[in-house]
C-alpha cells in the first residue's frame, strides 16, 4: 500500500470508532455517533502526517484512538516496534501502560492540561518516575529534566515555578517537554498551536520541527488550519464526517487537489496577494449528523459537483498515483 520503500510505524486498517448515544423515551433503539467510520492508512517513521477537517469530523478521536485512550470499536491499529507487529487492541491495560512511553500526546489547551498544583519540574518528571526511568528524588533526574527543558526552549529557573506563572506559549512548551521527556517514537499533536497567538504559533511549530529532527520523532499533527499544516507536514490527510476523503504528500495535495471538500478548504485560506483571484468556494448547509449520516458519499449534501451516483454509492478509497489517494466518484482532475 502507499509507499513500500519506507518503514511503516503505525498501520491502521478499517478503523471504526462508534460512541453510543443515550437513549430517550422517544428513542428506545440504541444509536451511535460514528466518529471514525472505516479509516485505513499507514503512518511512516520520521514523518509528520497532518490531519485537517472541520470541527466534529473525528480528527481528535482518531488521534486518541491510535493511542488507545479510546479503544477502537472495530478494525486494527498495529504498532511496528523492533521487528514486532503489536496489535494495540489485544494488549492488557498494564501492557498498554508500559507501551505509553513510546506513544505520547501533546494536548490542545496549554491552560487546562497542566496540573496547577505541580511545579514545572514535577510535571516533566512525573512520567519519568511512573515509567521507571528515574526514582523519585534521584539527583540525575533533575539534570535530565534541565536538559529536556533546554531542548524545549525553557530556562532552568522555571523548574520550581507553577503553570499560572507562565504565558500560553511557555505552558505549551512545558506540555511538549512533558511528552518528549520519555523519548517517544510517535506523538499526537492535538491542535497543539490553535490556542496560541499567531506569533507564538510559529515559535512552537519551529520547536516541533527541530525536536523531530533531533529525536527522530513521528508526528500526527491535528489541526483545522491548512496554512499551518502546510508548513509542518510531509503528508496531509483530509477528514469529513468520520471518513478520510483525501491523502497525499503536501505539495501534491496543494498542486493537484482531487476532492471537492479539499478544494473548498483550500479556497478558504486567507491570502495577502491582491492579485490572487481564486474563487472562494462556500459550502452550503450544515454538516450532517454523525448519528445518521447521508447515504452514498457523505459529502454529497454539500457538494456542488454532486450526481445521482454520489447519493447512492459509497466512493472507494482509490490510489490516483504519486501516493495520492481520494474517495470520490468524480475526482476534480476529471471534471470539465
Amino acid at each position: 500500500m502507499e509507499n513500500e520503500n519506507r518503514k511503516v510505524l503505525l498501520t491502521i486498517r478499517d478503523l471504526k470508532q462508534y460512541f453510543p448515544v443515550k437513549k430517550t423515551k422517544l428513542r428506545e433503539k440504541q444509536r451511535y455517533v460514528r466518529a471514525n467510520d472505516g479509516i485505513s492508512l499507514d503512518i511512516y517513521a520520521g514523518e509528520t502526517l497532518g490531519l485537517v477537517g472541520e470541527s466534529g469530523c473525528g480528527k481528535s478521536t482518531l488521534g486518541r484512538t491510535l493511542l488507545q485512550l479510546y479503544p477502537q470499536t472495530e478494525g486494527e491499529v498495529i504498532y511496528h516496534k523492533d521487528d514486532r507487529d503489536i496489535d494495540l487492541k489485544s494488549l492488557s491495560k498494564e501492557e498498554m501502560r508500559v507501551l505509553r512511553k513510546d506513544l505520547q500526546l501533546i494536548f490542545q489547551d496549554p491552560y487546562s492540561s497542566l496540573n496547577p498544583r505541580m511545579t514545572v519540574g514535577q510535571i516533566i518528571g512525573e512520567g519519568l518516575v511512573s515509567h521507571g526511568v528515574f526514582k523519585r528524588g534521584d539527583p540525575a533526574m533533575r539534570d535530565y529534566i534541565f536538559k529536556v527543558m533546554d531542548n524545549c526552549g525553557l530556562d532552568t529557573y522555571m523548574f520550581g515555578r507553577y503553570p499560572h506563572q507562565f504565558s500560553g506559549g511557555q505552558r505549551q512548551r512545558i506540555g511538549i517537554a512533558r511528552s518528549l521527556a520519555l523519548n517517544p517514537a510517535f506523538v499526537v499533536c492535538d491542535e497543539a498551536v490553535s490556542a496560541l497567538d499567531v506569533s507564538i504559533q510559529s515559535q512552537i511549530l519551529n520547536l516541533l520541527s527541530d525536536l523531530k529532527e533531533k529525536q527522530n520523532l513521528t508526528y500526527l499533527f491535528i489541526t483545522h488550519d491548512l496554512s499551518v499544516v502546510k508548513y509542518i507536514s510531509d503528508r496531509i490527510g483530509v477528514m469529513y464526517l468520520g471518513n478520510m476523503v483525501e491523502l497525499a504528500p503536501t505539495e501534491e495535495l496543494f498542486a493537484n487537489t482531487l476532492h471537492p471538500y479539499t478544494e473548498a478548504l483550500l479556497s478558504a485560506i486567507p491570502v495577502v496577494d491582491e492579485n490572487d483571484k481564486r474563487e472562494r468556494i462556500l459550502l452550503e448547509g450544515d454538516i450532517p449528523s454523525p448519528v445518521n449520516p447521508p447515504s452514498g458519499c457523505k459529502f454529497h449534501t454539500r457538494c456542488r459537483y454532486c450526481q445521482q451516483k454520489c447519493k447512492e454509492v459509497v466512493p472507494e478509497w482509490t490510489d490516483m498515483g504519486n501516493n495520492h489517494f481520494v474517495a470520490c466518484h468524480f475526482p476534480l482532475q476529471h471534471k470539465g
